[in-house]
C-alpha cells in the first residue's frame, strides 16, 4: 500500500510513503525492545539530560516543523510554531519532574519495611491523530520515555512526514538508537502490532470508533490501554459573566486549529439573561476571522485536514439545519480547491440534533439558549462525552462549585477555555475515554506499580 500526503490548501500531493512490511515492523519492534532494556536501567539524571536535548532540537527547528504541519494538515503557521514550543515545554517538564513523580513510597504496615516502586513496562505503542501532529506525540512520549519505556508511533497516514521528523528529533538529540521509532502502517498491521508480545501497552488519541477498536484488541491480549477520544465540551455563560471576555476566549477555544481540537469549546450554553448580547458579539467576532492559506499573515481559519473530513462536517451542519437549527453565519462550502470550511455559528439547536449530540470536529460553534444555571448544567451534562468544560461567572466561588461538583468531565475551567497543560492531568470519562495523560498521573499510567514487603 502507498500512502499519499495531500496538501489540504491546494489538493496537490505533498509526498508518498510505502507501507512497511510485517518483517520490517518486526525488526523495528525488536530493535526498540533491545534499546528499551538498556534505557530502563539508566539514571533519571541521564534521561533528563537527553530529554532536555530533545527540547532544544525542537526549539532550534520549530520553523521547519511548523511548515511541515502546514503542508501536511493545514496548520496555521503561528499555531504550528506554538505547538512545537509546547512540545519542548512538555519535555522540559518531565525532565525536571519525572524522578520526583516516580520516587519509591514507603507504606506503614506491620512489615519491617514496605514500600511501592514504579518500574518501566517496556515498549509502548501510540496510535496518534493528525490534528496536533507533534503535541499529541510528545504528550505521550516525554513521560513514557522518562519512565524508562521505549516507544513506537503509528501516526495518521496524512502526517507520516511529521512522524518521521519526530523520530529524527529523538535521534538528533542523542537518544539511544531505536528507542523511539515510527511505523508507517495501516490498520491491519497496527492490529498485529498491538498483539505483538514486544508491546507492553497502548495509548490512542482518536475517534470513539477507533478507540473502541484499539481497546478491544488490547483487551484480547490483556494490555494496558489509555484512550483519549474527543469531546463535545460545554462552554457555560452565566448571567454575571464578563461577556466581552467570554466571547474573546470562546472564539479562540472554538476556532483555533481551524476548530479541529478534541477539547474545543463546541457547545456554547448561554443563559437567557445575556443570550442576545453574547450571540451578537460572538457572531460579529466570528465574521472577522479570516479564512485562507494557513501560511499567510492574518489568517485564522485554514483548511480542514482532508476533503472527506470537511464534507463530513458539512453533512453534520446540513442535518442540523434540516432538524431546525439556524445558520447565523457560514455553513457553505466555498468554491475552489482545498478542504476549506468557513467559521460557522448555529443557533436554535435542540436535543437530538447532530450539532447537539455529535462531535463537530471543525470550525462550527453551537449556541444553546437556556433559562438559568440549573438548566445550563443539565444541558452541559447531556452528552455522551466528558473531556472538558468551562463556566463563565464573575462569582469565583460559584464558578468553582460548578466546575468541581457539577460539570461531569475530566477537567473543568472557570473563566477560561479547556486546554491541556503538562502540570495538570488530561483525559476524560464516558465516550471521551479513560486513563490520564500529563502531570504525575500521566507518567504513572505506563509503569508497573510494584509493591515490596520485607519481613524480619
Amino acid at each position: 500500500m502507498v500512502f499519499d500526503s495531500i496538501n489540504p490548501v491546494t489538493g496537490e500531493k505533498v509526498s508518498s510513503y510505502d507501507e512497511m512490511s510485517a518483517a520490517e515492523v518486526q525488526t523495528i519492534l525488536e530493535q526498540c525492545a533491545d534499546a528499551q532494556r538498556e534505557w530502563g536501567s539508566t539514571s533519571f539524571a541521564e534521561r533528563a539530560r537527553l530529554m532536555k536535548s530533545v527540547a532544544q532540537v525542537l526549539l532550534k527547528n520549530k520553523m521547519d516543523y511548523a511548515r511541515l504541519m502546514t503542508g501536511e494538515m493545514g496548520k496555521i503557521s503561528v499555531q504550528g510554531i506554538a505547538e512545537v514550543e509546547k512540545c519542548a515545554l512538555g519535555c522540559e517538564f518531565y525532565a525536571d519532574n519525572a524522578e520526583k513523580f516516580l520516587l519509591p513510597e514507603d507504606v506503614a504496615t506491620e512489615a519491617h519495611h514496605s514500600f511501592v516502586t514504579y518500574k518501566s513496562l517496556g515498549v509502548v505503542l501510540a496510535v496518534m491523530p493528525w490534528n496536533f501532529p507533534f503535541w499529541q506525540v510528545f504528550r505521550f512520549a516525554a513521560p513514557a520515555l522518562m519512565a524508562g519505556n521505549g516507544a513506537v508511533l503509528k501516526h495518521a497516514p496524512n502526517v507520516f512526514g511529521c512522524a518521521l521528523s519526530i523520530e529524527k528529533v529523538f535521534a538528533d538529540a542523542g537518544m539511544p538508537e531505536n528507542l523511539f521509532r515510527s511505523l508507517l502502517v495501516d490498520i491491519p498491521l497496527t492490529t498485529k502490532v498491538i498483539h505483538n508480545p514486544l508491546i507492553a501497552a497502548v495509548t490512542i488519541t482518536s475517534s470513539v470508533g477507533a478507540g473502541r477498536a484499539v481497546a478491544s484488541e488490547a483487551g484480547k491480549v490483556l494490555k494496558k490501554c489509555v484512550l483519549e477520544l474527543g469531546g463535545s465540551d460545554p462552554f457555560i455563560v452565566l448571567e454575571d459573566a464578563n461577556i466581552d471576555k467570554a466571547v474573546e476566549v470562546g472564539i479562540v477555544g472554538r476556532f483555533q486549529n481551524s476548530g479541529q481540537s478534541c477539547i474545543a469549546a463546541k457547545r456554547f450554553i448561554v443563559v437567557d439573561a445575556v443570550y442576545e448580547a453574547f450571540e451578537k458579539k460572538f457572531v460579529d467576532k466570528v465574521s472577522q476571522l479570516k479564512m485562507g492559506d494557513p501560511s499567510a499573515d492574518g489568517v485564522y481559519i485554514g483548511p480542514q485536514a482532508r476533503v472527506d473530513l470537511r464534507d463530513g462536517l458539512h453533512d453534520q451542519v446540513q442535518r442540523s439545519v434540516a432538524a431546525g437549527a439556524k445558520v447565523l453565519i457560514g455553513g457553505e462550502i466555498p468554491d475552489g480547491p482545498g478542504a476549506f470550511y468557513p467559521a460557522t455559528v448555529l443557533a436554535d439547536v435542540k436535543e437530538g440534533v447532530a450539532a447537539w449530540s455529535e462531535e463537530l470536529f471543525g470550525p462550527v460553534a453551537t449556541l444553546i439558549r437556556v433559562r438559568d444555571e440549573k438548566e445550563a448544567i443539565e444541558v452541559a451534562n447531556c452528552t455522551d462525552f466528558g473531556l472538558g468544560g468551562a463556566v463563565w461567572t464573575q462569582d469565583l466561588e460559584r464558578g468553582e462549585r460548578i466546575a468541581a461538583d457539577e460539570i461531569q468531565s475530566g477537567a473543568a475551567f472557570v473563566n477560561d477555555m479547556s486546554k491541556s497543560d503538562p502540570r495538570m492531568p488530561f483525559g476524560g470519562i464516558r465516550n471521551s475515554g479513560y486513563g490520564r495523560e500529563l502531570s504525575s498521573y500521566g507518567i504513572r499510567e505506563f509503569v508497573n506499580v510494584h509493591a515490596v514487603w520485607v519481613s524480619d
